[in-house]
């Protein structure tokens, strides 16, 4: 009995060793696919990372450049009442700087209050400008010049930087005189408000808008050049 112990313990070291032995490859080839699948894990999410950020360097250079577009329509917008002066002088016509070609009140008092409204517009007091437009368009409604003020009451609001209120003025311009010479021009500021409100999605809808209903206007050539930014 004493003689047999021995033995069955080598026995069982044998086989350890020997099992020890089998088990050591294969753990070696699971570890080896672990490595292989954690380095191509690495090399996707490196991938994915390099990916997006190359998105959005691009969409940092399209939004430079909105901001740029948006610059210069406000630049636009501060012009706008100057370029009409120039163009009534030019063509010889007798009426106010601030009138739209062609229109004018017939009451005087509607008049005075109409060009007291472009006069603080002019000088960039646009608070002051949207309250006089405001009440102008509350007390003449139905004044030829009243769709005229609804554009510089929201465009008054757009240089305030009250974007909503801008877009809630203008709309009003387009849902009432949609074949008003400055509805072109009223859509073009909401999309622009719509891009300062990081609403994409609508101010593209709004530049397809001017480009479908209103082909033949100046505002659709700068519309144009502003959806290939959003693109």
């Amino acid at each position: 009995m004493r003689d047999r112990a021995p033995t069955l313990r080598s026995l069982a070291l044998t086989a350890s060793v020997a099992f020890a032995a089998v088990a050591a490859p294969a753990h070696a080839f699971a570890d080896d696919e672990a490595r292989r699948a954690i380095l191509d894990l690495r090399q996707q999410v490196q991938q994915q990372n390099e990916q997006n950020l190359r998105a959005r360097l691009q969409l940092a250079d399209q939004i430079q450049s909105l901001q740029q577009e948006i610059a210069q329509l406000r630049d636009q917008l501060e012009l706008v009442s100057r370029q009409q002066q120039s163009t009534a002088q030019q063509s010889g016509q007798e009426q106010h700087a601030g009138n739209p070609p062609g229109v004018s009140a017939a009451d005087p008092q509607e008049q005075a209050a109409y060009d007291g409204a472009i006069d603080l517009f002019r000088k960039g007091q646009y608070k002051e400008a949207a309250e006089s437009f405001a009440a102008f368009t509350a007390l003449y409604p139905n004044s030829p010049l009243a769709p005229t003020a609804q554009f510089y009451l929201g465009s008054s609001r757009y240089a305030m930087k009250d974007f909503k209120g801008a877009i809630e003025q203008l709309n009003t311009l387009v849902q009432t005189a949609p074949n008003d010479a400055r509805a072109p021009d009223a859509l073009l500021v909401i999309a622009g408000s719509q891009i300062e409100l990081n609403n994409r999605a609508g101010a593209k809808a709004t530049l397809q808008r001017i480009v479908g209903e209103y082909p033949n206007a100046p505002a659709a050539a700068t519309a144009k050049s502003r959806l290939q930014l959003l693109q």
